[in-house]
């Protein structure tokens, strides 16, 4: 590579380079161009001339500024009629004669602005050079003052020519491209100028279409309505400009076409495009419509898009007394065009059909319609505008910006977001200008070429710095922030919230007291004065925290109206949001993420259960924000974090304890509110994706006990650990805890005590007593820790089925169960041993106490006839004498006819019966048992199929009812608001129906039981 030379390298200190096909800049700043630079001592001419080097090198592409310059001085040299040379070299001493040159050493003003136009625009380079004179507009005022640039035109002569409007449009963009590249005004205001700027020109364009009228033709009555960027004052240097021609009556309208039709054609001329495609009816459509067809048209057939289009309406030209009338009457029908059940989907496929349209390897690039563009942020904005708008009328507003600004003040968009969509807009609408003033083309795509990449990160004002080039930085900083415009774009464009908000009528947006409380009396409640005291408390003043109240509370309060007690989940949510009112990610979860606002309010307005829960610990609320977060955690996953928490103080039984059981609590919240919205549409969790997962749902009541068991387990375990820790330790005893009944089975509900059996087995050389103290003082204290008043639920231990019930040991060690049941069982205490399985402590002593209980629970000869006469006995005494005093035995839900007890014994008395010779039946899990009694022939599949479904739906309403009402019970009433609650929870309309398919199933179970009881 040949080195530069001396002249080039000092040279390109100023930022000027050579090219082959271009004229050195040594030649063009030397004594023969421009005079600023001396080619022997290689330094500028004088003080001046660094001065006007200095800022040339400060230019987006110092070379282009040059020749522009040069071409400028050049133009100035000829038009005084200094001669040329020949063969087009340039003449001699043109520099030193430069009026232009003369102006720029001496007005600081002047330089800045217009070396900063020909070092970012080609295209007013040379419009300038083909107009001479026109750089003096450029000149600073007699005080020192920036030349104007708020897009007026500076017409002269009569007869205002379209020449002349062309000349005129041109400088009033000349001036506001340099008052834009110097910082004199900053993004805003360039559009609002270059808005202004259409604004004026559409107007002089009417005037000279207007006075082309043939002469006696009546003045029409015609607006122009600016739509798009124009209408919303934020318009770029090259785009089309939208309109809509409105006129006022039907004789209005030839004339109204003659004038339109030229109005487009002269600003084509002038200027821009003129596009009147957002008409009704586009382009198949007339060009201009009365006030009274566009009314018509709105109000039957205009699509989501076209009300979208007039957020940004706007007069712009012509009558605007008209123009206005036009968008004020159909401002009723914008605000209304959310409620349309199809709406926020229309928008939302408008903007993936934009992107399906940009060719794939262009996406990345483009920053106006990609993905992380400006679309995303406008399109999102104008969501948010439609939706809310209709109540809070601070949000019509036609610019992305000022709407934006509003929508965060309003509370709809949090700061954080809002900052980052301005500053996103900010940095995507100036790569927009800059692209397209390079050569005033309609442009929107990044260049790949390094040359116009390097020129585009310069009039960005990006540099280079040690180790990152200018191109470099500018992709950096473009690339973050089209990340973050797609995040939000995605977060606040799919908002579920949105759905719901639009769902609302309008009026129900509007929570003025007088409104809410007609509202109130709407939706059902009760207490209308005391709902509305809770509205005002939780909206009342100017604060940000009672702005998104406002925005909330219509949706929660249509969610509420759909329990049976609407007051008691608008009170629930009262006092969870006193409780977490003053945490910075309360609202803004309920107001970002996903459908949280609504599945809390479900889940308040739903469970007296799940309400007590997140009473004791609101921050729970959060689980409600992710799918994951609703889905039973895997056994092995409890077992470690619950020993993990417990450890944690090791030297604390009482601390180790109190950690657990907030764990918990914090599981069973997990399970209820996955089980109270399993049946809530699309509030509904969706199943995991991840393996070891189960997808809880409350009409699966398998999936619920397992998962209760499943917690109650790892309760147990972590428990045993820390009271085996707080006792004096015994060498080689050892101790399980055997799960009997419901916990065995796995069939547990939210508030079953864990039923169990205490094994231990001393150490060789110990003596009994010694270690049944020892085994029996860690019970005790397991009891005693699990059972201690707190916050948290208790988990009741229940030995009562051991040998001898509360009469006999609490521990007894294998060999003393051994004993006991060669010599004592009776047939009650096998029927008992059927759910026993092992759940914590040694592992070996738990298969060694299953192994020695295996022939007892499955006796190889069956049953006796005495035995089974005597279980048919203790069944009938069961029915009789522990059914509560004026209980339902229709529809309760454990001992009632064809309940969870006449199935469960049915099952059990086949299983004692016949699991000595088939081992399939053998298996704590009644659905489990009773589907192999049915594939083994021992039950009609008619039979099986009566009793699954009386034991699945009395254990569904069995959990409802705890989820419900918040206690252990288990009667279903015959009405009222727990009858209600219930059948919404399992996903049922009306209760009367439901009441009856529960009778119905009840006595085809209880028929079916009876007949297996009879074999």
């Amino acid at each position: 590579m040949k080195r530069p030379t001396r002249a080039a390298g000092r040279l390109a200190r100023y930022g000027f380079g050579t090219s082959d096909n271009s004229v050195r800049a040594g030649d063009l700043l030397g004594p023969a161009g421009l005079a600023l630079w001396q080619p022997e001592t290689q330094e500028p001419a004088d003080q001046r001339a660094a001065e006007l080097l200095a800022a040339l090198s400060r230019a987006a592409d110092p070379d282009l500024a040059l020749r522009q310059l040069h071409r400028l001085v050049e133009a100035e040299y000829r038009a005084a009629g200094a001669g040329e040379t020949a063969s087009g070299a340039d003449p001699v001493g043109m520099g030193a004669a430069s009026r232009l040159l003369a102006d720029l050493y001496d007005d600081p003003g002047l330089r800045r602005r217009l070396v900063a136009v020909l070092g970012a625009s080609s295209a007013l380079g040379d419009h300038l050079v083909a107009n001479p004179g026109q750089w003096a507009d450029l000149r600073s005022t007699a005080d020192g003052l920036a030349p104007t640039a708020d897009g007026r035109l500076q017409l002269t002569g009569a007869d205002g020519s379209i020449a002349q409007l062309r000349s005129a449009y041109r400088l009033a963009l000349l001036r506001i491209a340099a008052a834009d590249l110097t910082g004199n005004q900053g993004l805003e205001q360039t559009m609002a100028a270059l808005s202004a700027l259409a604004d004026v020109t559409l107007t002089a364009a009417y005037d000279l279409a207007q006075g082309e009228l043939p002469e006696g033709t009546p003045r029409p009555r015609l607006a122009v309505v600016a739509m798009g960027k124009c209408g919303g004052d934020e318009l770029n240097y090259v785009s089309d400009v939208d309109v809509i021609f409105v006129a006022a009556e039907d004789d209005d309208l030839p004339a109204a076409t003659a004038i339109a039709t030229r109005l487009i054609h002269i600003c084509g001329l002038v200027a821009w495009p003129v596009d009147a495609a957002l008409r009704p009816e586009g382009k198949r459509g007339p060009l201009v419509r009365t006030l009274a067809s566009h009314l018509a048209y709105y109000r039957r057939w205009a699509r989501t898009w076209e009300f979208q289009a007039l957020l940004k309406a706007r007069p712009a030209a012509g009558d605007l007394a008209l123009g206005q009338e036009w968008i004020q009457q159909l401002a009723p029908l914008l605000w209304r065009a959310a409620e349309r059940p199809e709406a926020v989907e229309d928008v939302r496929a408008m903007r993936r059909k934009i992107i399906d349209h940009i060719p794939p390897a262009e996406q990345e690039r483009e920053i106006k319609r990609g993905p992380g563009g400006l679309r995303d942020i406008e399109f999102a904005v104008q969501l948010l505008q439609l939706v809310h708008g209709r109540g809070d009328e601070a949000l019509r507003v036609p610019g992305t910006i000022p709407a934006l600004r509003a929508l965060v003040s309003g509370g709809y968009v949090g700061r954080v977001d809002g900052e980052a969509l301005l500053r996103g807009y900010h940095f995507l609408r100036a790569v927009e200008h800059r692209l397209q003033l390079q050569g005033l083309r309609r442009t929107h795509t990044v260049p790949t070429d390094p040359d116009a990449l390097r020129w585009l990160a310069g009039a960005l004002g990006y540099s280079a710095a040690p180790g990152r080039s200018a191109v470099e930085a500018f992709r950096i900083e473009r690339v973050t922030h089209a990340a973050e415009v797609r995040r939000l774009h995605a977060k606040l464009f799919y908002r579920p919230l949105l759905e719901s908000v639009a769902r609302v009528p309008a009026d129900g947006l509007r929570l003025t007291p007088a409104a809410a409380r007609n509202r109130l009396e709407i939706l059902g409640f009760e207490d209308p004065a005391g709902a509305l005291r809770h509205l005002q408390a939780l909206t009342g003043g100017v604060s940000r925290t009672a702005a998104i109240q406002r925005t909330l509370l219509p949706v929660l309060l249509s969610e509420f109206a759909d329990a049976p007690e609407p007051d008691r989940g608008l009170l629930s949510y009262r006092k969870v949001s006193e409780k977490l009112g003053s945490t910075p990610w309360y609202l803004r979860l309920l107001r970002d993420e996903g459908p949280v606002a609504r599945r809390l309010a479900r889940v308040l307005s739903s469970s007296r259960y799940v309400t007590d829960l997140l009473a004791r610990e609101p921050e729970a609320l959060r689980l409600l924000a992710q799918e994951s977060e609703l889905a039973a955690r895997p056994r092995p996953v409890l077992g470690e974090g619950f020993a993990a928490a417990a450890a944690r103080h090791a030297g604390d039984p009482v601390e180790a304890i109190r950690a657990v059981r907030a764990l918990r609590r914090r599981e069973l919240l997990r399970l209820a509110c996955a089980d109270v919205l399993s049946r809530a549409g699309s509030l509904a969790p969706s199943p995991p994706a991840a393996p070891g997962r189960a997808a809880l749902a409350l009409t699966d009541v398998g999936a619920v006990g397992t998962a209760l068991a499943d917690v109650t387990d790892a309760t147990l375990a972590a428990a045993l650990a820390a009271a085996r820790a707080s006792q004096p330790l015994v060498p080689g005893l050892r101790f399980a805890v055997i799960g009997m009944g419901r916990l065995g089975g796995y069939e547990s509900n939210y508030l079953s005590d864990a039923d169990v059996l205490f094994v231990h087995d001393p150490p060789a050389g110990m003596a009994e007593s010694t270690a049944s103290a020892a085994a029996r003082a860690v019970a005790e204290e397991l009891r005693r820790l699990l059972g201690m008043p707190a916050p948290d639920p208790a988990l009741g231990v229940d030995a009562d089925l051991r040998p001898e019930g509360r009469q006999g040991p609490l521990v007894r060690s294998l060999a003393a169960y051994q004993q006991y049941y060669a010599r004592w069982s009776r047939v009650w205490e096998a029927q008992a041993l059927l759910r026993a399985r092992f759940v914590c402590g040694d592992e070996d002593l738990g298969a060694e106490f299953l192994a020695m209980v295996e022939p007892l629970r499955y006796p190889a000869a069956g049953l006796t006839w005495e035995q089974v006469v005597e279980i048919r006995r203790i069944k009938a005494r069961v029915e009789t004498e522990r059914m509560p005093r004026g209980a339902d035995p229709a529809t309760h839900t454990k001992l009632g006819r064809g309940g969870l007890a006449d199935v469960e014994w049915a099952v059990q008395l086949l299983q004692l019966r016949h699991a000595g010779q088939l081992p399939q039946l053998r298996g704590t899990r009644t659905l489990n048992a009773l589907a192999a009694a049915r594939d083994a022939g021992l039950v009609d599949p008619d039979d099986a199929a009566a009793m699954t479904a009386g034991w699945t739906l009395t254990a569904q309403v069995r959990n409802a009812l705890m989820l419900v009402r918040g206690r252990a019970t288990d009667q279903l009433p015959r009405h009222g608001v727990d009858l209600a609650g219930v059948v919404r929870l399992l996903g049922r309309d009306d209760p009367g129906e439901f009441l009856d398919d529960y009778l119905r199933t009840g006595r085809r179970s209880r028929a079916a039981m009876q007949r297996v009881f009879e074999l």
